[in-house]
Parts: structure tokens; sequence; C-alpha cells
């Protein structure tokens, strides 16, 4: 039986992904840094401490989920994907971002740089390459609604978002097929949207207007750092936004959709589910 293991297994993305595997009836070991939060077959795991490197031994599919750590995220990826070599893994399975080595955002440049030591790697690997969560939008929706206003830079730009669960059933449809093996996907979903699009959902499912506010990166910037937010990760967030108003985040070909077998989660249930 091929045995699969999951990076940041304790992450959103992770705990879907678990979960999207066991549904699949297949089952993964959860590699994380407290192996106490996570139920059924865990290991200690940090991309940061080589030392726990060794969880990868007997692993045969590694779906090795982007650290959220921006400290030298290329730097811990090529540290986790050559004690993948070095322990006999046989295919990793990456969550980059969407369109690749084509995306714009200076987001992307640690997902090309990874990208790009997976095919160095000599490893076998599969791309998955993901579009926005539309949770992305939705953890901030109470102040949205508050202050009647949702801010950003993403002007009119269409944005094929998908449910982070869409996402973590592609990672279960991947790594329960060895067929999917050495495929590049482009995965976003089936219905593009604007923010003022999204901002009227809300607005209806709130019963208080709503409206899009599209501002300058560089003021978007300033907000974000104004709630909290450290610089560097500011302007980031501002950048990606700026990019999305010009089709970074767009795509239609529908690829999620047919890897998983189901249309993808449309925008409007994603935002009721966040109001419930």
């Amino acid at each position: 039986m091929t045995t699969i293991a999951i990076t940041g297994s304790t992450g959103q993305l992770g705990q879907l992904a678990l979960a999207a595997i066991k549904a699949r009836g297949g089952q993964a070991i959860a590699l994380a840094r407290d192996p106490s939060k996570v139920s059924g077959e865990a290991r200690a795991f940090d991309y940061t401490k080589p030392e726990t490197f060794g969880a990868l031994k007997g692993v045969d599919v590694l779906v090795l989920i982007s650290s959220n750590d921006f400290n030298d995220r290329v730097g811990q990826h090529k540290a986790v994907i050559a004690a993948a070599k070095a322990h006999g893994v046989g295919h990793v399975i990456y969550t980059s971002i969407l369109k690749g080595d084509a995306s714009p955002m200076i987001l992307a440049q640690d997902h090309i740089g990874t990208e790009a030591a997976l095919k160095a790697s000599g490893l076998g690997f599969t791309l998955l390459r993901n579009g926005w969560y539309i949770e992305n939008y939705t953890g901030a929706l109470g102040a949205a609604i508050q202050h009647g206003a949702m801010i950003g830079s993403a002007g009119k730009g269409r944005i094929s978002g998908a449910a982070r669960a869409d996402y973590a059933e592609a990672i279960a449809a991947v790594a329960l097929d060895a067929s999917k093996q050495g495929q590049v996907y482009e995965l976003a979903g089936d219905v593009a949207f604007t923010m003022a699009e999204m901002a009227a959902v809300v607005s209806a499912k709130a019963g208080k207007p709503v409206a899009y506010v599209s501002m300058p990166p560089a003021d978007y910037a300033k907000a974000l750092e104004g709630f909290g937010l450290p610089a560097g990760f500011a302007a980031i967030l501002a950048d990606s936004d700026d990019h999305s108003s010009r089709g970074a985040l767009f795509d239609e070909s529908k690829t999620l959709s047919g890897l998983i077998g189901r249309p993808t989660t449309p925008m409007a249930e994603v935002v009721a589910a966040a109001l419930a």
C-alpha cells in the first residue's frame, strides 16, 4: 500500500486534505510540529528543523503544503525536497500558485523557486498551482459589514476563487492516483467574480449595505498595516491584489472541477457559511 504523508497538517488546508483522502478511502500520515494536535497517525515534523526530517522515512508520496513562514520559504522547501530524496520518497505533490512561473506577483517568487528545485531534484512530482481561496476574503467580513465596506486594490479584476475544501480535494485526487504524477494543474474556481460582485453578495446575505472600495496598492498596504499586519506582508498582499486587477487570479480552464469530479463551491455559498 502506498504511504502518503502531508506536511502542514494542522493548518486549514492540511486538515481538509487529510479528511478528503480519508473520504476517498485512503489514509495519510500527518506531519506536524505538534503531532498531539492531529488525530490518527502523526509524526513530528518542522520545515525549519532538519532533525525532524526522519519522519519522511518510509513515505512514498509526500504532499508538500507550502510553508506559512515567510522567512526563507524557498530554503525551507529546498531542505524538505532534499530530505525527501534522501529518504526515498518517490513522488512530491506541491501546492504552488496559479500560473506558476508566469505569475507577476511577489508572492509567486517562493513558489517559482520551489518549482525549480523540484524540477532539478530528480524526484517525481506534481504541481498543484492553486488559485485564491475565497476564504482569503471572508475572514474579515465582520469588520466589512460593521463599516459597510470591503477594501482592497483588485479594481474590476475577475478572480477565479474556489473554496479551500475544493483545493484539498484536488490534493486527495492526485495523492491517491499514481497516474497523476508529472502533471501541472492550474487550479481555480469555475465561476469568476469581481470584488464588487462579492460585496453585493455579502450585502444581500447580511442585510446591510456593503460596498467594495478599491484603492491604490500603497494605500491598501498602509491600511493593512493599520490592522496590525507586518509592513512586508502587507506589501505582498497589496501587490497580489493589485495584480489580480489585471487578471493574475483569473482562469477559466475548469481544471479544478475536472480533477475533483464536481463543480467548485460557489462564492455565495462560501460567504453564507462564513456568515452563518
